[in-house]
C-alpha cells in the first residue's frame, strides 16, 4: 500500500517518518520512500541536496514530494555564515573552514564550458574568471570581483554593455553593482572578503552556496518523480551548454515522466530548471580538447545520445508547470536532448541573464535544444536578457499564448528545420522575434517590435522523423518556408530593438517585409532552381516559399510583397503593458485603428499549413493529427464556424485592456 512519510526541522532521522514522529531530513525519507509513496514536508528551512534512490514505476505510482499544505518550505543549497570580522570600512572577512562544502567547494570551481565568451575561458589572465560561489544579504545577491582591493572600493555600474549588440544601456538596479566579494582558496579554509554597504553581517542573514544543486538525483533513470509548493533557491550549478552535462537548482538528471509544479525557484548561479542532458554524451569537449568546433561536437552529442536510448521511452516527457522562476545568471529552464516530449506551462519567468556577471551563446529563461513535440503555453517571461530561444532540432514544438514583455528580446528560434508553430502569443518588446531557421508557422499573434530573419548556410542541423528522436536528414537553412497567418505587427524605431548586428544574410524589419523576393509557393520555388548545376549546390543558397495571408501591418510595419491580402494601416496604434504593483496580475492595453479590429481569419489547423519543405513532415498534434490552433492569448476557444479578428484574442475592441495574468 502507499506510504506517506512525514518530514520536520524538529524530527529525527532515526524516527519512523510517521505524521507524531517524524524524519528531520528530506533526503532521509528520499532513501526510504517507493513508488506510489509520498514525502509530505512541513515548514521550515532545509539545508541539504535532496538525491532519490528511487522514482516511480508510471504515472499512477509515482514518489510525490509536496510541502504540506499551506506551510512554507525552503530548501536550500547554501549555509549560513556567521563571524564576519570587520576588515575596513564597509568590507567584512570571514573564514570558512573547507569541511563545510565537503568535495564541493564553488568558490574554488571556476564558471566555464563552451560557448561561454564572458570570462573568456581561453584567456583567463585577460579576463579574470567567475566562481560558482555566492554571497547573499537577506537574500540579495553580491558581484564578485577579481581582487581584495575592488571589494574594499566597489565600482557602481549605471551602465553596462548588451553583448549580443554592442550598445550601452542602463543596468537594472545600479545600487546591486556595490554589493561585491573576493575569495582566496587555502588547503583547509576559504576565506571570503564582501562588502556590506553598512549592514552588520552578524546581524543580518549571510548565506554562501555550498552545494551545486538542491534536488536532483545522481545517476539516471529516476522516473517519475513528483515536486510540489517549496521554494528551492541558492545553488551553484555549473555553466550548461548543450555539449555538456546540465545541471540545475532541480533536475531530473537524464530520467523521465517528471512533474515539476507550483514551486518558486530562484538565485541560481546559472540555471533554475535542467531537464537536460548527461555527461557520457560530451562535456564541455570543444573547451577541453580544442580540436573541432562546438558544432561538431554538438552533432555527435546528438548521435551518441541515440545510442543510449535518447527516446520517448527512457527520456523526458517532463511537465514544469506553475512554477515562478527568477534571479538566474543563465536560464530559468534549459534542456538539451531531455526536454523531448515535455509540457512547460504556466511560469512566471523574470530577471534572468540579466546581471551580468558573464555572458555566453545559451542564455535565455527558456533555452532548449531538441525540443521535439514539446510545447511551451502560456508562459510570462519579462526582464530576461532573452525570453525564449530555440535552438536546433526545433520539430512539433509549440510556442502558443505566452505574454513576453520588456526582455532584451523575446523569441528566438535558430537552426532548425521544422514543423513547429508560434500562435496567440504577445510579443512586446522592441525585439520581438529572430527567425534564424526555417518551417515555422506563425498564427495570431501579437508582435510589437522587430522582426529579423537570418539565414544559416555553414551549418548543417537534424531533423527528424515525425512525433520521433529518429533522425530522418540533416540540412542548411535557406530562409523561409514559413507560414504567417492572421497576426498584427506594429511598427517603431528599428535603433531602439536590440538586434545583433553584421551577421550573414541577416535583415530586420518590422513585419514581413524582410522575406521580399522570397517565392510565394513551392511552384515558384522549383522554377527559380537551375537544374544545369551540380546536384549538391542546385538548392544552396536558394530561398525557399513563404505563404503570407490576413495579416496585419500597423504604424508602420510593411508586408512582403507577395501577400494579397494584407491590411496595411498607417493609423496610430500602441500596445501596452501593465503589471500591478505586486506584480501578480498582468493587462494589456491595445489601441487599433479601427481597420484593424474586423473579422479576418477563421481557426487554423495543420490542413491549411503546407507540409515543410526539407523535413517533410505536417504540422500534427503529439497525437498525429493535424494541429488544431483554437484557444486565444486568455484562454477562449474559436469554434469552426466563427470568424475572427487577427492577433491573439477572439474578441478585439477598440481601446481593450485585457488581463492576460
Amino acid at each position: 500500500m502507499p506510504r506517506e512519510f512525514f518530514v520536520s526541522p524538529h524530527g529525527s532521522d532515526t524516527a519512523p517518518g510517521t505524521s507524531d514522529q517524524p524524519l528531520k531530513t528530506i533526503n532521509r525519507a528520499a532513501h526510504l520512500a517507493h513508488p506510489g509513496d509520498t514525502v509530505t514536508v512541513r515548514g521550515g528551512e532545509y539545508r541539504e541536496w535532496v538525491k532519490p534512490a528511487r522514482g516511480g514505476i508510471d504515472d499512477r505510482r509515482r514518489i510525490t514530494y509536496r510541502a504540506a499544505d499551506g506551510e512554507h518550505v525552503s530548501i536550500k543549497g547554501s549555509e549560513r555564515v556567521r563571524g564576519w570580522q570587520r576588515a575596513s570600512g564597509t568590507t567584512w572577512r570571514a573564514e570558512v573552514p573547507n569541511s563545510l562544502f565537503g568535495d564541493f567547494n564553488p568558490f574554488a570551481v571556476e564558471l566555464g564550458g563552451d560557448w561561454l565568451v564572458e570570462p573568456d575561458p581561453y584567456r583567463p589572465s585577460e579576463q579574470p574568471a567567475k566562481h560558482l560561489g555566492e554571497v547573499y544579504l537577506n537574500g540579495r545577491s553580491f558581484y564578485e570581483v577579481a581582487t581584495h582591493d575592488e571589494v574594499l572600493e566597489p565600482v557602481r555600474r549605471l551602465t553596462h554593455v548588451d553583448h549580443w549588440t554592442g550598445l550601452t544601456v542602463p543596468t537594472p538596479v545600479p545600487e546591486d553593482t556595490a554589493y561585491v566579494w573576493h575569495a582566496q582558496v587555502s588547503d583547509d579554509h576559504t576565506t571570503i572578503w564582501a562588502n556590506f554597504q553598512g549592514c552588520d553581517p552578524n546581524v543580518e542573514l549571510v548565506e554562501i552556496n555550498v552545494r551545486r544543486s538542491v534536488f536532483a538525483p545522481v545517476v539516471h533513470g529516476i522516473d517519475y518523480i513528483t515536486v510540489r509548493g517549496f521554494e528551492l533557491a541558492q545553488a551553484a550549478p555549473q555553466w550548461a551548454p548543450p555539449t555538456a552535462e546540465q545541471q540545475g537548482i532541480i533536475a531530473p538528471n537524464w530520467a523521465k515522466g517528471w512533474i515539476i509544479e507550483d514551486n518558486v525557484i530562484h538565485d541560481s548561479k546559472c540555471s533554475g530548471v535542467s531537464l537536460g542532458k548527461e555527461a557520457s554524451t560530451g562535456d564541455n569537449f570543444a573547451l577541453l580538447r580544442g580540436d573541432k568546433p562546438g558544432y561538431q561536437y554538438q552533432v555527435e552529442s546528438v548521435l551518441a545520445a541515440s545510442r543510449i536510448g535518447w527516446d520517448k521511452e527512457h527520456v523526458g516527457s517532463h511537465i514544469v508547470r506553475r512554477n515562478t522562476i527568477f534571479d538566474c545568471g543563465q536560464t530559468a529552464i534549459v534542456g538539451h536532448l531531455g526536454c523531448i516530449f515535455s509540457v512547460i506551462e504556466d511560469n512566471h519567468i523574470y530577471r534572468i541573464g540579466v546581471k551580468r556577471e558573464y555572458f555566453g551563446h545559451e542564455i535565455a529563461g527558456i533555452k532548449l535544444h531538441a525540443a521535439i513535440d514539446t510545447a511551451l503555453v502560456h508562459n510570462r517571461i519579462h526582464d530576461c536578457s532573452l525570453g525564449i530561444w530555440l535552438d536546433w532540432q526545433t520539430q512539433g514544438t509549440q510556442v502558443s499564448r505566452n505574454l513576453m514583455y520588456a526582455n532584451n528580446r523575446d523569441l528566438f528560434i535558430e537552426v532548425s528545420h521544422g514543423p513547429y508553430t508560434v500562435d496567440h502569443n504577445v510579443l512586446a518588446s522592441p525585439a520581438s522575434l529572430e527567425v534564424v531557421c526555417q518551417g515555422g508557422a506563425y498564427v495570431n499573434n501579437l508582435i510589437g517590435g522587430s522582426v529579423r530573419l537570418e539565414v544559416v548556410l555553414d551549418r548543417s542541423t537534424p531533423y527528424h522523423a515525425p512525433h520521433s528522436t529518429q533522425i530522418a536528414g540533416f540540412g542548411v537553412v535557406s530562409g523561409g518556408d514559413d507560414r504567417w497567418i492572421g497576426n498584427i505587427f506594429l511598427g517603431g524605431d528599428l535603433d531602439q530593438a536590440y538586434l545583433p548586428g553584421g551577421v550573414h544574410h541577416s535583415t530586420a524589419e518590422y513585419g514581413t517585409a524582410g522575406y521580399a523576393g522570397y517565392p510565394a509557393g513551392l511552384d515558384e520555388y522549383l522554377a527559380g532552381i537551375d537544374r544545369t548545376l551540380p546536384d549538391h549546390v542546385q538548392f544552396l543558397d536558394v530561398r525557399q516559399p513563404v505563404y503570407c495571408a490576413q495579416n496585419v501591418y500597423l504604424g508602420g510595419a510593411q508586408p512582403v510583397d507577395s501577400e494579397q491580402d494584407a491590411l496595411v494601416c498607417d493609423a496610430p496604434a500602441s500596445l501596452r503593458v501593465f503589471e500591478t504593483p505586486e506584480g501578480d496580475s498582468v493587462t494589456v492595453e491595445l489601441i487599433l485603428p479601427e481597420q484593424a479590429l474586423g473579422d479576418r481569419t477563421t481557426v487554423v489547423t495543420g490542413a491549411d499549413l503546407p507540409p515543410t519543405r526539407l523535413s517533410g513532415a505536417a504540422f500534427e498534434d503529439t497525437a498525429g493529427q493535424p494541429i488544431r490552433l483554437d484557444v486565444d492569448l486568455i484562454g477562449e476557444v474559436k469554434t469552426d464556424d466563427g470568424r475572427y479578428p487577427a492577433g491573439p484574442l477572439a474578441a478585439l475592441a477598440q481601446g481593450v485592456v485585457v488581463r492576460v495574468w
